[in-house]
């Protein structure tokens, strides 16, 4: 094959890759560029006077959002990576939405394929959200206690009636009352049960701290965003502790904010 039939079969074999069809008030664009499920990225094309505005009407944050059972809202760090992304392929952020325009004297094809890159690279921050390390899980919570405004201590050393020292996740104080949030977190079943008996030997070590006006509650934040927890583990918490987990933030930040003994 000769350098000018390879560049020939470039050029056609690469625009036989984009499909354009009509989509309603726009026209889509079907791109080669996959989400991390196999599904096709589409892009979505409409007019206004001289400039088009390409976009993916919100679909990749739709769909990285799915992805996640952890929350209903992403968390600050997940939104500045999303955001830093947009920036680095000189796109915009508008409403989810990841869109670029294309002005008179502007190359359409590198408009499409700058949003395009762009969706590729937000959707696959998915992997970086699947395999967080544990530490990234107690990032996570401080992320929602700050946007939250509750004011935490993170690992305080605090003494059991034992002597021993136990370093407690989140020392939260709220309105009503403080609270210590100890987080159990592990992607590995046969290590769960034994994070959950450290824990409850911590909660019964320090359970003076819960007596007295002031006493303070202890919450066992599960992270069940993977599927290593037994009905039983719950069981063994519930009576030294409050049950929350990481699946339902906004019920977390309840239990902080609003109860009172």
């Amino acid at each position: 094959m000769t350098d000018l039939t390879i560049c020939d079969s470039l050029k056609s074999g690469i625009s036989e890759l984009f499909t354009c069809t009509e989509h309603g008030d726009f026209q889509r664009i079907r791109t080669p560029f996959l989400y991390p499920d196999g599904d096709n990225i589409d892009l979505f094309c409409k007019t206004d006077g001289d400039t088009v505005t390409i976009t993916d009407l919100a679909e990749t944050v739709r769909w990285l959002h799915a992805q996640s059972a952890s929350s209903s809202k992403r968390s600050t760090k997940q939104r500045q990576l999303i955001e830093d992304t947009c920036l680095t392929h000189g796109v915009e952020l508008y409403r989810g939405m990841i869109l670029g325009r294309c002005r008179p004297g502007d190359s359409f094809a590198m408009v499409v394929t700058r949003v395009a890159q762009a969706a590729v690279r937000v959707s696959d921050l998915w992997f970086t959200f699947k395999t967080r390390t544990v530490e990234s899980i107690t990032d996570e919570v401080a992320d929602c206690l700050a946007d939250k405004k509750l004011p935490f201590t993170r690992f305080e050393k605090l003494a059991g009636r034992s002597g021993r020292a136990w370093a407690i996740d989140f020392h939260v104080r709220s309105p009503f009352r403080s609270s210590l949030v100890s987080v159990l977190k592990t992607s590995n079943r046969s290590s769960a049960r034994p994070i959950v008996e450290h824990t409850v030997a911590a909660w019964y070590d320090l359970n003076h701290l819960a007596a007295g006006p002031e006493g303070l509650n202890f919450i066992s934040l599960f992270d069940d965003t993977s599927d290593v927890w037994s009905d039983e583990d719950f069981k063994l918490v519930e009576p030294l502790s409050i049950i929350s987990r990481w699946s339902r933030p906004d019920e977390f930040v309840n239990i902080l904010s609003e109860v009172a003994s």
